[in-house]
């Protein structure tokens, strides 16, 4: 039985450095410690050493990582005398690592059975088939699974975004630990999903174990945690209770993650250049404004009228065998207009996008672009139209080829790839997205998350496009790059008058962001009109930590 009263983990003065890249530490003087029945969040930007914090507690910092520190304690025992087989013990019977990405985490070739119950067959924690299998069940019930037996049969590809994040939840508390390290468990999840997520997790901490969760959105971790620690550039900035965190931040950087959360009271104001003065709540946020607006034209840009997709899937005997993606979708987007189109996982945002950029034919109904017919014809009388609508993925380095520099990337969809003046024209380019000259010569795996989102906006634009599609852009970026790229957008928009279809499943984005908006529900469009109309004239939600609430 732990004692409540001693710390699960105890550590301070935790260095981490990696001598063989010749680079300085990555993480040092880190204070951290995590009590049964606790959540502590660890929240940060990108590169701050969070995520090898959170992994050195399973000493999983990282090939040739060099963990040092003044104390380091895990169930009252000094860990940097542990020795390989010690650390294997704790793993998944001390603690539980629940990580970002469920696809690539779960093993493709294991049913969910099998990962689940990989935990209780190492240690030897359950004998017997049939124990094993019930074992396996009742935890997969215990995370919300539905029909956990016929869950437990089934393969990670089979499972939406949110059943493979609780089977992963469940096989990290299969062997019920006392610490569950969390690390990103709800990035690019949509609101509803985050919910079930998190209330799997705050469930855990209510039976008493201890929850490390690792983030960058402080808004969400403001849910669930108990204490919230800042980090930035492998140091601890800002500290405490999450209630005196969120309400008097003491370090800028923790007010400049606060002022960056956008809304719908951001609207025309720019994200990343937002302050927050000492000692004020969140309600003292000043931010400068955007540039005016180009005025929306009534003239159409984007007709979908009526559109459907269904698809044939397994089905009882006596039952139909056809799934309803997309059921009587029909909308305009005007020219120089942002429409967001928001969505739960499965809701049909994606199949509505594919058709829209001619990827996918409508079962019924059609869509026009700038007048012309774009559904329902050959590809070849598609292309002439294709270079006015362009796509900006939520991923972009899957999207790149990885052999080609950012100058092959963008120069291929310039009008005239060839001209003379080539090269101006792809510094001008990159000078717009705000980046150096500099870094066309460089392969997309040597760029940032941020510099690889503004080089695809850059390819974007390089076919002067009428209509840009927005898929999840900034979904995977951590707060303060994610405020960069919504303020370059809307300056774009601003001087080009480019229309955007903004896909998201963050409302406090599109609520900055969108002049309308499209709630999809089920394949079908269930509630739309401008910002005021559908979310109110407040926005969704007055107060922070609930602005991803559905």
């Amino acid at each position: 039985m732990t004692d409540p009263r001693e710390p699960l983990v105890d550590i301070s003065g935790l260095s981490i450095c990696f001598p063989a890249q010749g680079d300085g530490p990555v993480v040092q003087g880190i204070d951290l410690a995590v009590h049964p029945g606790e959540c502590v969040a660890l929240v940060g930007e990108s590169g701050s050493g969070k995520s090898v914090t959170a992994r050195s507690l399973l000493n999983l910092a990282g090939d040739g990582a060099r963990v040092e520190a003044a104390k380091f304690r895990i169930r009252g025992r000094d860990a940097r005398s542990f020795r390989a087989a010690d650390w294997r013990h704790l793993r998944g019977t001390f603690t539980g690592l629940v990580m970002q990405d469920a696809l690539v985490s779960l093993d493709p070739l294991r049913t969910i059975g099998k990962e689940v119950s990989e935990v209780l067959t190492e240690h030897r924690l359950v004998s017997g088939r049939v124990a094993l299998e019930e074992r396996v069940h009742a935890t997969l019930a215990k995370v919300g699974m539905p029909r956990p037996s016929e869950r437990a049969r089934q393969f990670a590809h089979q499972l939406s975004g949110g059943l493979r994040q609780r089977a992963l939840i469940a096989a990290a508390i299969a062997a019920e630990p006392d610490l569950i390290v969390a690390d990103e468990p709800t990035t690019a999840l949509d609101p509803g999903i985050q919910e079930q997520v998190l209330a799997v997790l705050a469930a855990r901490v209510q039976e008493g174990a201890g929850l490390l969760l690792i983030s960058h959105d402080l808004a969400l971790v403001a849910r669930i945690a108990h204490r919230v620690v800042v980090m930035r550039a492998g140091r601890i900035v800002d500290a405490g209770a999450i209630q005196d965190v969120l309400a008097q931040p003491r370090h800028p950087y923790t007010r400049q993650l606060l002022a960056a959360i956008p809304s719908f009271g951001s609207r025309g104001e720019r994200l990343a250049s937002a302050r927050l003065a000492p000692g004020h709540d969140t309600s003292a946020i000043t931010r400068d404004p955007l540039p005016p607006r180009v005025a929306v034209e009534p003239r159409p840009v984007l007709e979908v009228r009526d559109i459907a997709k269904h698809y044939a899937q397994r089905a009882a005997p006596g039952q139909t065998g056809a799934f309803t993606a997309l059921d009587g979708i029909s909308f305009t987007v005007r020219a120089g207009e942002v429409l967001g189109i928001i969505g739960a996982s499965g809701s049909g945002k994606s199949t509505c996008a594919k058709i829209v950029l001619g990827l996918l034919e409508p079962d019924a109904g059609e869509v026009r672009l700038l007048g012309e017919p774009w559904s329902g014809i050959p590809e070849s009388r598609r292309r002439p139209l294709r270079r006015r609508l362009q796509y900006i993925p939520q991923d972009p380095l899957s999207s790149f080829d990885p052999r080609y520099r950012v100058e092959d990337i963008v120069a291929e969809n310039l009008p005239h790839p060839g001209a003379k003046d080539r090269r101006a024209r792809l510094l001008a380019l990159l000078d717009q997205v705000g980046l150096n000259g500099a870094l066309l010569d460089r392969h997309p795996r040597a760029l940032s998350g941020g510099q690889r989102q503004r080089v695809a906006i850059a390819r974007a634009l390089a076919a002067e496009p009428a209509l840009i599609v927005c898929d999840e852009p900034v979904s995977a970026l951590d707060i303060c790059i994610q405020a960069q790229i919504l303020d370059l957008l809307a300056d774009l928009q601003s001087q080009l008058g480019t229309a955007l279809l903004f896909i998201s499943h963050d409302w406090g984005v599109i609520q900055h962001l969108a002049d309308r908006v499209l709630v999809f529900q089920e394949g079908r469009i269930a509630d739309q009109g401008s910002i005021v109309d559908v979310f109110g004239s407040g926005g969704l939600s007055a107060s922070l930590p609930n602005r991803n609430a559905a």
